[in-house]
């Protein structure tokens, strides 16, 4: 087990910070469970309803120092005879979730004690045996994860960090190493007997707690499950008649000399709590990571920006503007006309239209998209429809969304590329269609080839593919094209001032002035705003924990839009105070910049926090990572560039101009 610092205590806060975060925190912890509550009764009282059989489903294994989760049949573990899978949804099945039945069957409220789960021989002539043996070598030395399910809740191996936490991990290793030089390595820290070097210990047994709550006093039948706690442990069995769970570790060399035989076992009890609620039993799970104190630093941190950044452009535009456009509406002589300066004097040219206009119309499509999708994909998980319980639940949701906003993306940018003076309106439609979920389709599918060829679980079936890509043609392309009919039949947007024929020249730039500084500059407000958060998210995705605050990411979801306009809008002020009018491109890169911060972040995550050993690993993490930046380079960017064409829009309007 890797040493946890416990969580710093939450810092004084201020009222607003409070309120804001109180909010954050109901919406992180309300949420709809993912299947209908199941009664359970003792055996021979089942009525309608309500049954004594608990099922115990085993999904992927996965490890923080790999990218390659691998199905629970992919290691040589006790199979049911009966396998039953049930159905996945699209979000599963991107995710590489595969959820089967497992040997594992309890009856309600009947304790077991020390069960033989199944036995598992290896014969060193035999070259099958090694190389499956080999495999569970390689899980133990990775720490894969088994994620195991009852009642359609993660089974949970709570151990103590700190002094004052406890902390429940939705998984437990299937063994561990202890290495040459006597280290041991992961869960080998736990029991002092493991310490023969060079040597794997595997976890071939397990005490199960199933805590229920009663429907005493209730309107409906029997008892509810609400916890299911297990603890790993290793035991030499040798006798598969006459178990005693109980003696030394199963040790297995790292040489494979002679016979050997596995044994798998459990023990199963029941208790009855009737404190824990049905609807509240995924709490303690949840409760128990340390996150919620942190992220009050991030609110606080993003807060602080957007207090600033909002100071800076109500005095700069509220005061600093407002002078301007009084003292240029009240020139009449044409000897003053002479002597404007400032961004008045770049009116004739602030509404040129773009160079690579057609490009910029595309991204701009492609961005509003993704930014309605992720509003309500985040809005729905605030409200609790895509909470851990409903598996796959926020992939499916995200991927749905966005094909279905297919129609927005067509419009936004037929409207913006006629407005651009655009007329290869056919190219514009196709590339809106095509071009950035074609990159994305082809990142995805190199890296689905590389786990399909490492056997990974996480490879998406080529019938997932096929499905993936009728929903794009089909779907999405189609809505594509009807948007941006609608976007062609609509008239230019119309600008307050008229474009000179004739551009006017550019000055000398200060080095502030200078296009890439400013868009450099321009990333590193919004980035600040979130790098708390990001560090959360990527945990979830890359170290596989549960990631359920989606409350607060929608708080900061908001505080980002806000940064990313108003740092776009003061930049754009002083580029055209400048007399700089190339405004276009470079409020949509000010700030989309952001991505290649969270591209550098992403860099350092892998080799700080990371333990990913292996190419395919690595290949697989950066190949990931570039769809996510490219999607926030859009993001980001789209709401920059508009933020900002209200901005020069709405200050042109309000002057007089010859």
């Amino acid at each position: 087990m890797r040493s946890r610092a416990p969580p710093p205590p939450p810092p004084p806060l201020p009222l607003v910070v409070l309120l804001l975060g109180g909010w954050a925190s109901l919406c992180g912890a309300f949420y709809l469970p993912g299947l209908a509550p199941v009664s359970f009764c003792d055996e021979g009282g089942e009525k309608a309803g309500c049954k004594s059989k608990i099922e115990l489903f085993v999904n992927r294994l996965d490890s923080v120092e790999s990218v390659l989760p691998y199905e629970y049949d992919a290691f040589d573990f006790c199979q049911d005879a009966e396998e039953k899978r049930p159905s996945e949804n699209l979000g599963q099945v991107l995710f590489g979730e595969r959820i089967a039945s497992s040997p594992y069957k309890f009856t309600f409220k009947k304790n077991q004690q020390c069960q033989v789960a199944c036995m598992k021989s290896y014969d060193p002539e035999n070259t099958n045996d090694k190389n499956k043996l080999e495999f569970l070598k390689k899980g133990m030395r990775l720490n894969y994860q088994h994620h195991w399910i009852i009642d359609n809740m993660p089974v949970t191996w709570c151990y103590d960090f700190g002094e004052l936490h406890k902390f429940c991990n939705p998984g437990f290793p299937v063994g561990c190493f202890v290495a040459s030089d006597g280290r041991a390595k992961d869960s080998c820290t736990i029991n002092s007997e493991f310490n023969k070097k060079n040597t794997y210990y595997l976890f071939n047994h397990v005490d199960i707690t199933i805590t229920y709550h009663s429907a005493q006093n209730e309107n409906w039948l029997g008892a509810r499950l609400v916890t299911a706690r297990l603890e790993p442990k290793s035991y030499k069995q040798t006798d598969i008649n006459n178990l005693s769970c109980e003696g030394p570790p199963m040790e297995i060399s790292a040489e494979f000399n002679s016979k050997l035989n596995l044994i798998y076992s459990y023990s199963v009890k029941f208790e009855e709590n009737n404190n824990i609620k049905w609807a509240s039993r995924w709490d303690y799970i949840l409760e128990s990571m340390p996150h919620t104190n942190i992220q009050w630093f991030s609110i606080m941190n993003s807060l602080v920006i957007v207090l600033f950044l909002s100071g800076m452009v109500a005095m700069i535009l509220l005061r600093t503007l407002h002078k301007d456009i009084a003292r240029y509406n009240q020139i009449d002589s044409s000897e003053d006309a002479q002597e404007e300066f400032g961004w008045k004097l770049v009116h004739g040219d602030v509404f040129r239209p773009p160079r690579k206009g057609m490009l910029l119309s595309v991204f701009l499509g492609q961005g509003t998209q993704i930014f309605i999708m992720t509003f309500i994909t985040l809005f729905l998980a605030c409200l609790g429809f895509l909470s851990p319980a409903n598996r796959g639940a926020l992939m499916t949701c995200a991927v749905v969304l966005w094909v279905l906003l297919g129609t927005p993306a067509g419009y936004v940018s037929a409207r913006m590329y006629k407005t651009f003076r655009g007329e290869k309106w056919k190219t514009n439609v196709l590339l809106t269609a095509l071009l950035c979920p074609g990159i994305v389709f082809a990142d995805f599918f190199i890296m689905n080839l590389i786990l399909w060829v490492k056997g990974s679980s996480a490879a998406i079936p080529f019938g997932t593919l096929v499905a993936i890509l009728a929903m794009w043609f089909g779907i999405s392309v189609p809505l594509t094209f009807v948007g941006a009919y609608f976007g062609f039949k609509e008239k230019p947007i119309e600008h307050p001032v008229r474009t000179n024929q004739i551009p006017r020249q550019i000055p000398e730039q200060s080095f502030f002035t200078k296009p890439l500084p400013g868009i450099i500059m321009g990333g590193i407000l919004p980035f600040g705003c979130i790098f708390i958060q990001l560090f959360f998210i990527l945990n979830s995705i890359w170290s596989h924990q549960m990631y359920y605050m989606f409350g607060f990411l929608f708080l900061v979801f908001i505080i980002l839009l806000i940064t990313c306009s108003e740092a776009t809008v003061l930049l754009c002020y002083f580029h055209l105070c400048a007399e700089d009018y190339h405004w276009w491109w470079r409020s949509f890169l000010t700030s989309s910049f952001t991505a290649v911060y969270l591209f550098i972040y992403a860099v350092h995550y892998f080799f700080s926090k990371l333990q990913i050993t292996g190419t395919a690993s690595t290949i697989l993490y950066f190949g990931y990572t570039m769809i996510m930046v490219l999607i926030f380079f859009l993001f980001t960017g789209t709401i920059g560039f508009f933020a900002c064409f209200w901005f020069v829009s709405k200050i042109y309007s309000v002057v007089k101009v010859d």
